[in-house]
Parts: C-alpha cells; sequence; structure tokens
C-alpha cells in the first residue's frame, strides 16, 4: 500500500517501500563506478558543449521566427514578441546521454510559421549564424515522417524536427504538457510533439529521477551489448526501455539504482503479455485522435508486447515487435535475471564473510573491492583445471569478452565434454580436447592491528565455505570454491588499472646477528595483505 499523504505512482500501489540496506546502497556506487569504467558518462566540458549547442540552437530559433514574421509583413511589435522554443526529448532529455550521443531536438514556432518555412529559412540560417565551420553534413528531409533537419553542430550529431502551436506566441518558459496545446494541429505537428511530451511525462512519474537515470543506463548498456535495442529491427527502442524501467521503480519506489536493476530482470521476464505495460491509465483528451485501445482498434489487439506511452494521445512503442523478436528478449531477460541473481547471491555471502573478518582480534580493517574479476581459462588436463579452480592464472585466455557468453548451467568447471572448435574457432587435431574453465574473484584487502603476531583464518573461511557450498542453487558438479591468501605485490596486473602502481615485494634488511624475523610479518603494512575467493 502506498505510505498515508505520499502520491502514488503508477496504476497499481508499489510492491515494496523498503528502505535500502548498506549493501544495496554500496552495489549502486560499484553499478556508478562500473557504468563510468564502462565509458557511459561523458566529460563535464563535453556536456557544457551541448550546453552551449542548445543555446545557439534557441537564439537560431527566435531569429527564424522573426525572419518568417517580417517576410509576411507582420508588426515589430508582433515580431519582438512572437518568441520560438527548443525543446529536447529522448536520451538527452532523459539525462542518460553519453559519449557520441545525438541531442534529439525541436523546434516549436507560433501559428503562423509552417512547415514550408522551416525548410526554408531554417538551413540557411544554420549555417549563417553558427561559427563557421560548425555545421557540417546538413541534410534537410523534406518528406520525413515528421519534419526533420539533420546536421552536425560541433561533432555533436542534431535530428532537429518541427511544430508549430495554435499559438501566437511562444515564450521561452513554455511547457508543453498541457494538451490542450493540441488543439488545431495536424496529425504531424501531433507526431512531433509526442516526443518531447512523452520523455516529460516518463520523468514526472517516477518517484526517483537519479535512480531512474542510473537504473537506465545500466539496462540500455545491456541492451545494446545483447543486441536487442533496435526499434527499427523489431526490439524496443530508447523510449520503450525507458518506460520499462521507470515502471519497475514506481513498483520499488524507494529503491536503489542496483535493486531496479536485480528486480527488472524478474518482473518483465514474468510479465503477462499481451498486457500492457503503463506508467498511468490511459487519458482521453480534446481531440477526435486515436488513442490506443485494443478493444475499439482491431490492429492493437494484434500488439503482443504493449508498451504505452503516458503522454496524450497514447501509442504503442513497440508495435514493430514480432513472435520471434519477443521470445529473443523473453530468453535474455531471463539470462541476465540469472547472472544478477548469482552476483546478489555471491557478493551478500562475500559481504557476511567480511563481517566475519572484522569480528578478528587481529584484523583493525577488512576492505572488500567492488567487484568481482571474470576470467576464462583453456586447460588440457585434471591437474590443469584443478590449478585454475585453485586461483592459478597460467592457463587463462586473455582478451576474451565475458559478457557475451551465455550462461549455461549444463557448462561445467570441471568437465572433460569435448568441442570441436575452439575458442578462436579452430578444429581440433590428433584427439586433443579443451576444457574451458570460468572463473570470478573476489578480493579482500586486510588490514592488521598494530602489534598483531599471527592471522588464523581458518574458523572464518570454513564458515564462508559452508555458507556458500549450502546455497540452493550451488552444486558441486557445476562450481568450484577456493580461498587463498596472496600479499598485494603477487595479485595479477588485471586487479590494477591504468596509472595504478603495482607493489613491489619489500626488502629483507640485512642483519648481522643471529635473531630470527617473526615469518608471519613483514614492515609491509597489512593492508597488503588479501584473500581471494576463486568461483569457477
Amino acid at each position: 500500500m502506498a505510505t498515508p499523504g505520499m502520491k502514488q505512482l503508477g496504476i497499481t500501489p508499489p510492491l515494496s517501500q523498503a528502505l535500502p540496506t548498506e549493501a544495496e546502497n554500496q552495489a549502486s556506487t560499484a553499478l556508478i563506478e562500473e557504468l563510468k569504467r564502462q565509458n557511459n558518462y561523458e566529460t563535464p566540458s563535453a556536456t557544457q558543449k551541448r550546453t552551449n549547442v542548445l543555446k545557439s540552437l534557441q537564439d537560431i530559433t527566435e531569429k527564424f521566427v522573426k525572419i518568417v514574421l517580417r517576410a509576411q509583413g507582420m508588426s515589430e511589435q508582433v515580431i519582438n514578441s512572437a518568441g520560438g522554443r527548443i525543446f529536447t526529448y529522448g536520451s538527452f532529455r532523459l539525462g542518460v546521454y553519453g559519449p557520441g550521443s545525438d541531442i534529439d531536438t525541436l523546434v516549436v514556432a507560433p501559428r503562423s510559421i509552417k512547415k514550408e518555412d522551416y525548410f526554408k529559412y531554417f538551413p540557411d540560417l544554420l549555417l549563417k549564424e553558427a561559427k563557421e565551420g560548425s555545421i557540417t553534413d546538413l541534410t534537410p528531409v523534406v518528406d520525413a515522417f515528421v519534419p526533420i533537419i539533420k546536421f552536425e553542430y560541433d561533432d555533436i550529431s542534431i535530428d532537429l524536427i518541427f511544430s508549430r502551436l495554435d499559438l501566437s506566441q511562444v515564450p521561452r518558459e513554455l511547457t508543453l504538457q498541457d494538451k490542450d496545446l493540441l488543439r488545431g494541429l495536424n496529425e504531424t505537428e501531433l507526431r512531433s510533439l509526442n516526443g518531447t511530451r512523452v520523455t516529460d511525462e516518463i520523468l514526472e512519474l517516477v518517484p526517483e529521477q537519479g535512480v531512474f537515470r542510473t537504473a537506465l543506463r545500466g539496462i540500455k548498456l545491456w541492451a545494446q551489448k545483447r543486441a536487442i535495442y533496435a526499434n527499427i529491427m523489431g526490439f524496443p527502442g530508447g523510449v520503450a526501455w525507458a518506460m520499462l524501467v521507470a515502471r519497475v521503480c514506481q513498483l520499488y519506489p524507494k529503491a536503489t539504482s542496483s535493486t531496479v536493476i536485480l528486480k527488472f530482470f524478474r518482473i518483465m521476464e514474468k510479465w503477462p503479455w499481451p498486457s500492457p505495460v503503463l506508467l498511468k491509465p490511459i487519458e482521453s483528451g480534446p481531440l477526435p485522435v486515436r488513442v490506443w485501445n485494443p478493444r475499439i482498434y482491431k490492429s492493437d489487439s494484434y500488439h503482443i508486447m504493449p508498451i504505452i506511452t503516458p503522454a496524450y494521445p497514447s501509442m504503442c512503442a513497440t508495435h514493430n515487435i514480432t513472435r520471434s523478436t519477443k521470445e529473443i528478449i523473453g530468453r535474455e531477460l531471463k539470462r541476465g535475471g540469472n547472472i544478477t541473481d548469482q552476483i546478489m547471491a555471491v557478493e551478500s555471502k562475500v559481504r557476511l564473510l567480511v563481517v566475519n573478518l572484522e569480528s578478528h582480534e587481529s584484523i583493525a580493517v577488512a576492505h572488500p573491492f567492488n567487484k568481482g574479476f571474470d576470467r576464462v581459462h583453456k586447460c588440457t588436463t585434471d591437474e590443469e583445471i584443478e590449478k585454475a579452480k585453485s586461483g592459478s592464472l597460467e592457463y587463462q585466455v586473455k582478451d576474451v569478452d565475458i559478457s557475451n557468453l551465455t550462461l549455461n548451467p549444463n557448462v561445467r568447471a570441471n568437465s572433460k565434454e569435448e568441442s570441436k572448435n575452439d575458442m578462436n574457432g579452430e578444429q581440433k587435431q590428433n584427439g586433443d580436447t579443451r576444457t574451458m574453465v570460468y572463473t570470478t574473484t573476489y578480493y579482500i584487502g586486510l588490514e592488521l592491528q598494530e602489534g598483531a603476531k599471527s592471522l588464523d583464518l581458518s574458523w572464518q573461511v570454513e564458515d564462508f565455505k559452508r555458507m556458500c557450498t549450502s546455497w540452493e542453487k550451488h552444486d558441486k558438479e557445476h562450481n568450484a570454491l577456493n580461498v587463498a591468501h596472496t600479499r598485494n605485490c603477487e595479485l595479477p596486473d588485471d586487479v590494477f588499472t591504468e596509472g595504478e602502481i603495482k607493489p613491489t615485494r619489500p626488502q629483507k634488511k640485512k642483519t648481522t646477528g643471529t635473531r630470527k624475523r617473526v615469518a608471519t610479518e613483514d614492515s609491509t603494512p597489512a593492508s597488503a595483505k588479501r584473500h581471494q575467493a576463486a568461483v569457477g
């Protein structure tokens, strides 16, 4: 039930309003760090460049309106008060753009400005008003679904569409949320306005915009890497994925972005299609236009995975989805759910290990690294398999894209099934068999208490192993677990990011007496100690 006094977002009450745990907050921090590693955010200077381009387009739009009105013989008072406004929509308006993203942009003008004026004056005005050489690849598309001019402005791709409103003035502070603004417009003009209206509605219908944006970045990255992000190919486009994430945010209004992603896969995998995904009830309006309704329109009843836009007039954003692409999306949602379940299950147990380590009298700080390291090993013998499972990197295959490997419960860490092809597609010769071993390693840095002389972690390690092996999804035929001690100077190179300096082994001091050095500790700070768990 919704909290008294709190506005309910969505057509049903939330499934949970539980506040996030510290572990969930940490997982969201790790998610943002991973998105940064994936180059999902652009630099502040690049964002400022976008802001400058949009400011320039706003100025050019106002000049464009004045030029047309002067050509129409309007008075200077009318010309100077007419205005004109730039709006954005899509990924930029949603706040989920990154390096190389285009800006979907809308020019809105007063009623006396027509589409013909837009194509007659605006392209030349762009070239005249913008800095010389900053506009390239200028392409007006007169007969498109909506009137559009495509171009590059300071190396930023711009799709600039046009619409008028039945108003004599379009001030800079105007918004498009009032559906009465749609009166007097034709179908093409309604389509042009729809992108901004839908984007603004989505942002209004999520409980926490920051959580929504981070979760959407993660889902978009996943969908793009899994090749299920393309409306023209029968998959959801950017707006459809945004609406799906927004619906999960409504169901878990106080959740972190990492939790939203975790819930997203399972909720959408089990969604009772063709029941539509709605962010709010479908509205009627003042216009004699078609609104999505499968009871009235036969063609709407054929939509097999309907995701409905929240702005009037509501439309199906996924009418292109076919039975085949729906099946593929379902498989990918299930795969993503399996992976996130395993990540959360393993990482939650690692966190419990950290808690147990912190209780040890000799440990001052137990610092877990915020992500696991996935590795692939190519082995030919049982001995090599066991070494890989125990943490050896001797048989590691580098430059393998782990993200594209299919999660298959029948692939065993110690299987000896023969394959006709190796990782590079080369044929096996002389009966040679290769076994691929997949491991994920988690690192925990240990800082010892001052004066600590020994470190016996046998109870903590055995408790951790018992907890992992008693997990209902653990299968000893498919999974292996190892906990090993290593010094920071012995950590693998891939643990260190570019610019980090790998520690070196401390030099032993020369002694002249017969006093023995303590074997369990050296002069290096104890944070150099780490434990690693390699899970195959």
